[in-house]
């Protein structure tokens, strides 16, 4: 397969482009920064250097020629405001499944949020008035890109991870519509998602997930 992963510098997406080109497959990393190619490139990837918050989704659709499956693992990251968390995490990702519409590509893995739908609407608003209204619009742009992810009749699979840790992977999670509150390495993030794509599987399903007692292909192939 070749995969394509919007976000291609973040930390989960950098460990997925080395998973994928470790299983045989290629990898392309979207990046906005051309500084990063090299760092996309160390994990086996291949870079397109394009901002998701300035193209339109007929010149994206153009550099996703060839591709199979697209990812969305791009976010504003710490310390941008709320505008960007609606841009980025919302609109680019709305982008991104228009042009792999467009580009005839069918299989789609959100990277989402535990718990998006919770967000306060009173709070979620732009400007945002401080740092939790900022999460509360955070949130809704997850919400919001997953909801009109669902609405497609691309071969979808979202997501949400609980609070990301960058310990060791474990290989086990547990996996649900809801899950209680916890947290889960970035890798075992990326695992999750290579083999959504590799084993074809959660297929229309959006699910939470954190570390904990299954293997990670047996927990995604009860979600079918």
């Amino acid at each position: 397969m070749k995969i394509a992963i919007a976000g291609g510098h973040g930390q989960i997406a950098l460990l997925l482009a080395h998973q994928i080109t470790d299983a045989g497959h290629d990898a392309v990393a979207i990046v906005r920064n051309p500084a990063h190619v090299s760092d996309v490139e160390q994990q086996g990837a291949r870079a397109i250097v394009a901002d998701l918050e300035q193209l339109g989704d007929d010149e994206l659709a153009l550099r996703l020629r060839g591709v199979d499956a697209v990812v969305f693992a791009a976010g504003a990251g710490p310390g941008s405001g709320a505008e960007r968390k609606l841009s980025v995490d919302r609109d680019a990702a709305i982008l991104l499944a228009d042009a792999a519409e467009r580009a005839g590509i069918e299989r789609y893995v959100m990277v989402s949020a535990m718990a998006a739908d919770t967000y306060d609407p009173e709070l979620a608003v732009v400007p945002a008035k401080d740092d939790d209204a900022v999460f509360q619009v955070y949130l809704r742009a997850k919400a919001e890109a997953d909801a009109n992810l669902r609405a497609r009749r691309l071969r979808w699979t979202i997501v949400r991870p609980g609070a990301l840790v960058d310990t060791p992977p474990q290989g086990t999670v547990d996996v649900g519509r809801t899950v209680p509150r916890g947290s889960v390495t970035r890798a075992d993030v990326a695992t999750v998602v290579l083999h959504a794509l590799l084993d074809d599987t959660a297929v229309g399903v959006q699910f939470e997930v954190t570390n904990g007692n299954t293997p990670i292909p047996a927990a995604l192939d009860a979600l079918r």
